[in-house]
Order: C-alpha cells, then structure tokens, then sequence
C-alpha cells in the first residue's frame, strides 16, 4: 500500500487548490480587517464629538477623562490592525499596551477610591506581570528581524557588524605576520 506524503495535500488531484483556498481566504481576512479598521475610525470621530460637545456643557471631568482614554485604546487598536495588515501578525507589545491602558482606564474611570483592596491588589499584580511582558516584547526582537538582514534589525546589524570587524582584524594580522 503506497504511504500519502505529508505536504500532499488530500485532495490534490480533484478540485479543490489549497494555494488558491488560502490566497483567497488571506484576502478575506485583510478585507475584514480594514472594515474594522473604517468602523474604529468611525467611532472615534464619534467620540471625538461627544468629547468636544462635553466640554461645550457642563464639564464632568471624569467623563472627559474617561472618553479621552477611550479614544487612545481605539486609537491603540487601529494600530494593532495597522501592523496585522503589513506583517500578518499580531504585536504582543501593542496589545500589552491597549491592555495597560485599558486597565488605568477603569481605575481611573472608577477611582481609585471606590475599589476595594482585594481589586486593588489585583489590579496591581496583573499590572506587574504586564510590565513584565512588555520588558520582554520590548528586548525580545521579532522573527521578522532576525530572519531579515537590514540594518533596522539591531541584532543582525551587529552581528554583521562583528564579522565583519573580526573579518578585517584577521585580515590585518595575516598581513602584518608576512
């Protein structure tokens, strides 16, 4: 009995193209992505009104604080689609960052007053534990850089770099040895 490779795909003589499948399905996702896009921007220029009719009344700086706070999460998220369309990939980082962002929105939102010490402390420690991660998205490269060799990627920039200087000292101690 002849074994099915495993890139052969199971329907690789019928009808069905896996390649074309996958084209279409990734334009689909880009597609859906920018009408999430649209609808962000949308609803930012909505609460963008909503602030500037707020200050135009009465003002409750709470409520200001709290949609304008609102405004940087979404204006965090249209940037965490921004970079799915070009690379394909979510950022960890940003979404760390909306995360933060959006947690002092509810601290601030609810004041820190009127939260109990046992949400406090919670507060606290998921705090901590998303510095944590954004430390390390921030000194951990994409795979992106690593696998490119440009100058952008810090870390191949100096390993190139290093050869190279390596290259010439040797370059230089073989000729001054003749």
């Amino acid at each position: 009995m002849k074994k099915r490779l495993k890139s052969q795909f199971l329907f690789s003589n019928r009808w069905i193209d896996r390649h074309w499948i996958v084209r279409n399905m990734e334009a689909f996702q880009d597609l859906i992505v920018i009408i999430l896009c649209l609808g962000l921007f949308a609803v930012m220029l909505v609460q963008l009104w909503g602030i500037a009719t707020a200050l135009t009344q009465s003002v409750d700086y709470k409520h200001v604080t709290a949609k304008i706070l609102f405004i940087l999460i979404l204006v965090e998220l249209f940037r965490l689609l921004m970079v799915y369309l070009q690379e394909h990939s979510i950022s960890v980082g940003v979404a760390v960052e909306v995360t933060i962002v959006s947690l002092l929105r509810e601290v601030v939102v609810h004041g820190a007053l009127e939260i109990s010490w046992i949400q406090a402390a919670a507060i606290c420690c998921l705090l901590l534990i998303l510095g944590g991660l954004l430390i390390v998205c921030a000194k951990t490269p994409h795979m992106d850089c690593i696998s490119a060799n440009t100058k952008v990627c810090p870390i191949k920039h100096h390993e190139d770099m290093y050869q190279e200087s390596e290259f010439h000292s040797r370059r230089y101690s073989v000729t001054s040895d003749q």
